[in-house]
């Protein structure tokens, strides 16, 4: 970009920036954006440029490497159930130190380091994310049966960005592995979130998934059973897609699916007309 067309790019943002301003906007970072340490860098820049306009950050995160990382060196072989990591009691332990440690506190450096003040929570904190056993067959993988904001619009209040681990508990002291978009849609409607954001290793929605330039631009929450029907929304789609529609069922009036690794997606998706993956709403 020269002088003029950074300039031009900030007319043309500054509706945008108006309309979510001091509003509040969760996104959910995973996929290659957490793996790539130079759009690990620019996530975080992207962030800390949204907060300094005033616009409120909810970072909700994964980690599935880290947690298989170190269960291996543990000698702790992961397993999967139809594509949901098995969690018995020790492996829970594990995602919790590697998500509430190891990657929960490196995004807050990285945060830190933007610019940005930020601070590192998980769900057991201020007891945010209430659990259930999702099936007995997934072990301690859990289903999220209350939110406790309170801790959440706390830090907000305080000008922090809160980084959020997925792992929950229940009354009986146990601790779960929560899948990080459905923790990410969990918490956006309890703090009334206006968007909420995915990111991902895709574009978006594609008619054709093997044509990256098949992208289905906007979406209508009741069109999903029909493009789940016609085979558009299939496989791992399905349960992503599942979780943009609890959002907005929950009050969050717009969820995008975005592709975390492009460079500045975020920025692209929140701050101008044409976005850069798919958004769904009511």
């Amino acid at each position: 970009m020269d002088k003029q067309e950074q300039a031009e790019f900030l007319i043309e943002a500054l509706p945008y920036i108006k309309k979510y301003y001091n509003k509040v906007i969760v996104i959910k970072y995973g996929g290659s954006a957490m793996t790539d340490s130079k759009l690990k860098s620019s996530v975080m820049n992207d962030v800390s440029v949204l907060s300094a306009l005033g616009i409120k950050v909810v970072l909700v995160h994964g980690g599935g490497p880290e947690i298989s990382d170190i269960s291996k060196r543990m000698g702790i072989v992961p397993r999967f159930v139809n594509g949901l990591r098995y969690t018995d009691a020790e492996t829970a332990e594990i995602a919790r130190m590697a998500l509430a440690g190891k990657v929960n506190k490196s995004l807050v450096d990285l945060l830190e380091s933007a610019g940005c003040k930020a601070v590192g929570l998980c769900g057991e904190d201020g007891h945010m994310l209430a659990c259930e056993k999702m099936s007995d067959e997934l072990g301690f993988v859990g289903r999220i049966v209350n939110v406790d904001s309170r801790i959440i619009k706390d830090m907000l209040s305080l000008g922090y960005v809160p980084v959020i681990s997925p792992i929950g508990f229940d009354a009986e002291g146990n601790i779960y592995n929560v899948n990080a978009d459905t923790a990410a849609a969990a918490i956006a409607g309890a703090i009334g979130a206006e968007s909420l954001i995915l990111m991902t290793d895709i574009k978006g929605l594609l008619e054709n998934k093997d044509n990256p330039e098949s992208l289905i631009k906007k979406v209508y929450v009741s069109d999903i059973p029909a493009l789940v029907k016609l085979g558009i929304i299939s496989g791992g789609m399905i349960p992503k897609i599942e979780c943009c529609k609890e959002a907005i069922r929950r009050g969050v009036n717009k969820v995008f699916i975005t592709d975390g690794r492009v460079y500045h997606s975020i920025l692209v998706e929140i701050l101008s007309e044409e976005g850069s993956g798919t958004m769904f709403y009511s």
